[in-house]
Formats: C-alpha cells, sequence, structure tokens
C-alpha cells in the first residue's frame, strides 16, 4: 500500500488549498482515508477522513465548515478542500489508510487504526 500527498504550499490567511492524497496497492472501497496533520512542537490531530465504502465522512471541530473532503474512487485519490485557511492550520498534513473503518468515532480519530501513512505535503499559512 503506498499514499502520496501533494498539493501543500504557502498560502495566506483566508486563502485556499486542495490537498491530493494518491493511493495504490489496496482495494480503494475497503478502505477510510484520513487527513491528519502536525504543527512543531504539537501533538498529531486528526483533521478529516472519508469511509469509502459508504462515503460518511468526520471532521474535526477545528476545520468544520472550512474544509472538505472527497474521493475519486476512479483515480483511487483522496482530495482535502482547505477554504479560509488560517495560520493555525500550518503543518505536515499526512493521509492514511485504514482498513478497519474504525478510525473515526464522536470522540475524533483513532490513528492506530490507519496502518499504511505518506510522508507528508507541508502547508504554510501566513498572517
Amino acid at each position: 500500500v503506498q499514499l502520496v500527498e501533494s498539493g501543500g504550499g504557502l498560502v495566506q490567511a483566508g486563502g485556499s488549498l486542495r490537498l491530493s492524497c494518491a493511493t495504490s496497492g489496496l482495494t480503494f472501497d475497503d478502505y477510510s482515508i484520513g487527513w491528519f496533520r502536525q504543527a512543531p512542537g504539537k501533538e498529531r490531530e486528526g483533521v478529516s477522513c472519508i469511509s469509502n465504502s459508504d462515503g460518511s465522512t468526520y471532521y474535526a471541530d477545528s476545520v468544520k465548515g472550512r474544509f472538505t473532503i472527497s474521493s475519486d474512487n476512479a483515480k483511487g485519490t483522496v482530495y482535502l478542500q482547505m477554504n479560509s485557511v488560517k495560520p493555525e492550520d500550518t503543518g505536515l498534513y499526512y493521509c492514511a489508510a485504514d482498513a478497519t473503518d474504525q478510525g473515526y468515532s464522536r470522540t475524533g480519530m483513532h490513528a492506530h487504526f490507519y496502518t499504511s501513512w505518506g510522508q507528508g505535503t507541508q502547508v504554510t499559512v501566513s498572517s
């Protein structure tokens, strides 16, 4: 299983970015794909995830209403559209694959269910 993130960069506060997570080596419909981020000196945070089996989604409160996750099953790719970005959105963004569909609940995302991870793409939001 391989995941490759792209689309990160430097953006001004209030702007937009679209991150992509291209997957290979897995049966896409059988997996949930999640986005996590980590800023320097902070713990990794689960941002959003999507179940490719039923299309259900989850968003952290910190991004709800600003970020949108979507998937293109034909391409095996998951996108994270980031709008109205804030300096606190700065961090290294990773996508990860979960074969159990247990990677999130009402309490948030659970990283230990995600067994394959990409290398990350850097997002920097300037104020």
